[in-house]
């Protein structure tokens, strides 16, 4: 069986990041930790959720090639370091959560690459979980839904397309996903 590249992403509040925190209970996935020039959000640490680098610093390494994909996102860029996810794959499969535009230049890059997009049940049910996490403003979470659009007009150049409307089930279905393209 092959080591596995595999991407999810989805719109900002989709439970992505919950999603992902399942997988890793269930299988041993090397999680690489993307850079970005955001300022980091209460409670996240530098090396461990992001490592937030200035402008120049991220301009940098796109002019290496240290980027295996990377994009601006609401003002702020976004990539994923090309040497870990080269390394990882030797040894084991690799899962990124990144935005939608870096998932469809990652697959660019690495063809071989499993691109999974989370979609929520509902406008109103994404609102509601963007409003309940309590990290933004109004005008950020109206920002992230005007984006919601063009994000969901990208699913059909994924690989599946999966709908968080429960927890379980949507863990269950990308289980079944893995092993189904683990035994190609």
């Amino acid at each position: 069986m092959r080591n596995l590249l595999i991407v999810l992403s989805g719109p900002s509040g989709v439970g992505k990041g919950t999603i992902v925190n399942e997988l890793k209970k269930i299988y041993d996935f090397a999680t690489s930790v993307s850079c970005t020039t955001r300022a980091p959000r209460e409670g996240e640490i530098d090396g461990k959720h992001y490592f937030f680098l200035s402008k120049e610093n991220f301009n940098s390494m796109i002019e290496r090639g240290e980027l295996l994909e990377y994009d601006n996102h609401f003002g702020n860029l976004y990539g994923t370091p090309k040497a870990f996810v080269e390394e990882k794959l030797k040894t084991q499969n690799v899962l990124l959560e990144i935005e939608v535009n870096g998932a469809l230049n990652a697959k660019k890059v690495y063809p071989a690459a499993v691109l999974i997009m989370i979609v929520p049940p509902s406008v109103e049910e994404l609102k509601a979980r963007l409003m309940g996490r309590g990290t933004e403003d109004e005008e950020k979470i109206a920002e992230r839904l005007k984006r919601l659009d063009y994000e969901l007009s990208k699913k059909d150049e994924y690989d599946y397309v999966v709908v968080n409307d429960n927890l379980h089930k949507a863990v269950t279905e990308i289980e079944n996903i893995i092993k189904a393209e683990r035994l190609k």
